[in-house]
């Protein structure tokens, strides 16, 4: 069967078809003609996973971002982020990666933050002289912290997969993300040293901080709000994340009054058809576990591994390479929902902490996301830069090997993830 199911996934990919559909046949016609698999019961395991209690987090926090996202606040969060880092060298390009950690604790989306942050930063950044390419390296890169800082999605899809808690994978996220963060910045600061990109801001008093930090601080405060409830057992992540809209209602009704009919109408809309993608997956996805797992292919992938590799940190190095090779070809939440049975198996036969391998899957795999040939955020910010992708890739570089640091960090240091 798995055999099948790989051979019609892989011919209906290069036909172009979406991945959620590409799944939901390959696995089917696997499991009906070759296994012997009533219809109705591939059915029914296609349709078992959307009556997940906690996978309904996933809607409402993609539906508080947007509430929160499209409004004044957005402009306020980018207010902050100027004020913060804007008179250092290349601080445009550092603004566009503090936004992007900060809009992370808002949607949890990698591609929600690449359309709302490069449609507003990359065009500020080349009437500010910086070039098209690096401009929208910048946004394709950074908006992928999203996938570590609470509400992570990834990290949901994760927690559904391997049965961890959706909490702790959240806090472990957030020193890894910081670490991104970080990287990125540097290299937007040595890239304005040695091209001459100027300061935004000449001078920022402390007042000035302060007062954008009040105006920005409801969106500050929105991860605290989710890992406090969350790690103090009041809720739980589905709880939580209706609390998420019902704050992001409050405070653009109340606090910023632009809340109109239309916003919130585009918001559900937007919240739908994302909804209706990831759900598409996540469904066709329980039918592919259900093949592997008839075949027993997790734990005879764990065996060869330990028996061919042998030692730890060979087959973490190999979880790695599959993951980044995955990525490049897989959109984030189908690598997740694919691999993640095979690799826990894996993971349990050496040792590893299933919080580490999902941390370790999040940030490989949203590296996929903005390298080629099908990388997402990379993809919207070339379009948005209205630059070839290959003049993007090319200033990516340094980008691709902070996040490959963090990853080697994060891989084999556990103390970053399990602190």
């Amino acid at each position: 069967m798995t055999l099948v199911m790989l051979m019609v996934f892989s011919s209906l990919l290069i036909l172009a078809l979406p991945v959620g559909y590409a799944l939901v046949i390959s696995s089917g016609l696997a499991a009906i003609t070759v296994g012997d698999m009533p219809s109705v019961l591939a059915v029914v395991k296609i349709f078992q996973p959307t009556q997940s209690f906690p996978l309904l987090a996933i809607p409402f926090f993609m539906l508080s971002g947007s509430l929160m996202m499209g409004g004044t606040l957005g402009k306020r969060l980018i207010n902050f982020a100027t004020l913060l880092v804007g008179r250092f060298r290349g601080g445009l390009g550092q603004v566009t990666v503090v936004g992007s950690t900060v809009f992370g604790g808002v949607s949890g989306s990698a591609v929600a933050e690449a359309s709302a942050l490069g449609s507003m930063l990359i065009p500020w950044q080349k009437r500010e002289g910086y070039p098209g390419g690096f401009a929208a390296a910048v946004t394709a890169s950074s908006s992928v912290i999203a996938g570590l800082i609470p509400p992570s999605i990834p990290l949901i899809l994760y927690a559904a997969v391997s049965n961890q808690s959706i909490a702790a994978l959240f806090l472990a996220g957030i020193v890894p993300g910081l670490l991104l963060a970080s990287g990125f910045m540097l290299v937007c600061y040595l890239s304005g040293r040695f091209r001459g990109f100027r300061q935004l801001l000449d001078k920022v008093t402390p007042r000035d901080v302060a007062r954008a930090t009040l105006a920005a601080a409801p969106a500050l405060a929105m991860p605290a709000f989710i890992v406090i409830l969350l790690r103090a057992g009041i809720a739980t992540p589905t709880e939580v994340s209706v609390m998420a809209v019902a704050y992001g209602l409050v405070v653009s009704a109340l606090v910023y009054r632009d809340l109109t009919l239309s916003r919130l109408y585009t918001a559900l809309v937007h919240t739908a058809i994302t909804t209706g993608v990831v759900m598409l997956v996540i469904a066709a996805s329980n039918l592919v576990g259900y093949v592997l797992t008839v075949e027993a292919v997790p734990r005879f992938v764990a065996e060869w591994a330990l028996e061919t590799l042998g030692s730890p940190w060979k087959i973490i190095l190999m979880l790695n390479i599959i993951m980044v090779c995955v990525g490049m070809f897989l959109d984030l939440p189908a690598a997740i929902l694919l691999l993640g049975p095979t690799f826990v198996a894996i993971g349990n036969a050496i040792g590893l902490d299933m919080i580490q391998l999902g941390i370790m899957m999040a940030v490989n795999l949203s590296i996929g996301l903005f390298t080629p040939p099908v990388g997402t955020t990379l993809f919207i910010s070339a379009a948005i830069a209205r630059e070839p992708v290959g003049a993007v890739v090319k200033e990516l570089w340094p980008f691709y090997l902070v996040a490959i640091t963090v990853l080697g960090l994060i891989s084999f240091v556990p103390a970053f993830t399990l602190y």
